[in-house]
């Protein structure tokens, strides 16, 4: 493996960790902070603000691309005492949501990084896995299968 794989995949750990705290409830990631019970000393980089971004899609997926809307979206910056720096951005205006979400990139960097794994990011991980299968399921009893019977010459 080289230096630039490496890399690259620290950094699609860092975009999956940074979505799936963006995405998670923030009520349950609020308590799963909370039991893990630790409290580093940061300081703001950038103190929770709240702003709007644009939306982009594209028709079909892969069509050319058009603005869909405006989201509001909370970001925010930390330094841990120990010098990481976490990042976050999250749908709505839950600025404590922000804060977490930052310091838990930050913390991720250092040695913490196995317990904080074992208990935020495993737990989200299952939950959101097994509302994707509930999604699946739900849509896949509605499924329709269309056939066509060969009919006979007359």
């Amino acid at each position: 493996m080289t230096v630039t794989d490496s890399v690259d995949m620290e950094q699609a750990a860092r975009r999956d960790r940074m979505s799936l705290l963006a995405k998670a409830p923030a009520e349950r990631l609020a308590a799963l902070w909370r039991d893990l019970g630790l409290a580093p000393d940061f300081t703001w980089l950038r103190t929770p603000e709240i702003g709007g971004v644009m939306v982009r899609g594209r028709t079909g997926g892969t069509g050319a691309p058009f603005n869909l809307g405006e989201m509001t979206v909370t970001r925010a910056s930390v330094q841990l005492t120990g010098g990481a720096v976490g990042h976050a951005y999250v749908q709505g205006r839950d600025k404590d949501k922000a804060r977490v979400a930052a310091l838990i990139d930050a913390l991720m960097q250092g040695g913490d990084a196995a317990r904080i794994d074992a208990g935020v990011l495993a737990p989200l991980r299952a939950e959101q896995a097994a509302a994707r299968h509930r999604r699946a399921a739900k849509a896949a009893a509605t499924k329709v299968d269309f056939f066509t019977l060969v009919r006979g010459e007359d």
